[in-house]
């Protein structure tokens, strides 16, 4: 499936009109709490039982059931703007966002922007949106190194991933890494926000046309800034979607693949996918600036 096919299928269309009020977007903050300052190494996740699904959620989420899983480690974050670059400059490779687009004829990616009379769709093509220019041309990831890598197809997370002798997580490991043996409703707990703290990167306030920043972030947060899991494995809810290397399906020719996790777009009144056994379909060459990914390795048992 071409990105213009993707976006068409993505558009969802409101009348900014009938709210009223022009959006509201909170200024750019910055956390209290201090992010990592270094990348910790990856973490090992011994063999065992799984309790993975939800029959209380949205459908695609279950049946709830029991698995077993072999031991494996897995990065304790996403991977990296600088990590991405390493692998970059040591192979040349380039990005499906850097060629030309089929529908587009040049090079681009999905990008989110806060709907308005005049576009009333908050998904859009920009032309020249890359790994290296996660919004567009005029952004930029320079001083951005600890900042989640996004605009990254399916085939450039998997290319990171065999280049640095690891693979994509399954739909299972992932969400077995990501629950870290509790059940609760999140990983953290029972409650989204206890006592008002946010405990990921995602949206408070009426999405798509008010983003507060509560969490200190409009956009991706660098990786680290918020408390890991029992696993020591941060952010992974919110923040960015991550890629895995589950199949979801097949349909008209489109290949679709699980992503896990949700994002910084994520809110209480449009997505609320951020526990772990949520789950969304995404076409396999679709690029856009919230979906990144983390690798695994396998160890034996």
């Amino acid at each position: 499936m071409s990105l213009a096919r993707a976006l068409s299928a993505s558009f969802v269309l409101i009348s900014v009109s009938a709210c009223g009020n022009k959006s509201t977007v909170a200024p750019s903050t910055e956390k209290v709490v201090a992010c990592l300052t270094t990348i910790p190494p990856s973490v090992t996740v011994k063999s065992g039982t799984a309790s993975i699904g939800n029959d209380h959620a949205y459908r695609e989420e279950g049946p709830k059931r029991s698995i077993n899983i072999s031991a494996f480690d897995i990065d304790a974050t996403e991977v990296t703007n600088g990590a991405f670059r390493e692998f970059v400059t040591a192979t040349g490779y380039v990005t499906d966002a850097e060629k030309k687009q089929a529908g587009f004829n040049v090079p681009g990616g999905a990008v989110f922007r806060t709907p308005d009379a005049e576009n009333t769709s908050w998904w859009q093509f920009v032309e020249g949106a890359s790994w290296k220019h996660p919004e567009g041309p005029e952004s930029s990831i320079i001083g951005r190194d600890y900042d989640p890598v996004v605009q990254i197809s399916l085939k450039d997370a998997k290319a990171y991933a065999a280049w640095s002798g690891r693979r994509l997580p399954t739909q299972d490991e992932w969400e077995y890494a990501a629950n870290a043996g509790s059940d609760d409703t999140y990983v953290w707990g029972s409650e989204r926000a206890p006592n008002g703290e946010e405990q990921a990167n995602t949206w408070q306030g009426a999405f798509p046309l008010e983003n507060l920043a509560d969490d200190g972030y409009l956009r991706r947060a660098p990786v680290g800034c918020y408390t890991p899991n029992a696993f020591e494995l941060y952010d992974m809810i919110g923040n960015v979607w991550e890629w895995t290397d589950t199949p979801f399906s097949r349909q008209s020719g489109t290949i679709q693949y699980v992503i896990k996790g949700g994002s910084f777009l994520c809110a209480p009144n449009y997505c609320r996918r951020y526990r772990a056994s949520a789950l969304q379909p995404q076409d396999a060459d679709f690029t856009t600036n919230h979906i990144g990914f983390r690798t695994v390795g396998d160890l034996s048992n």
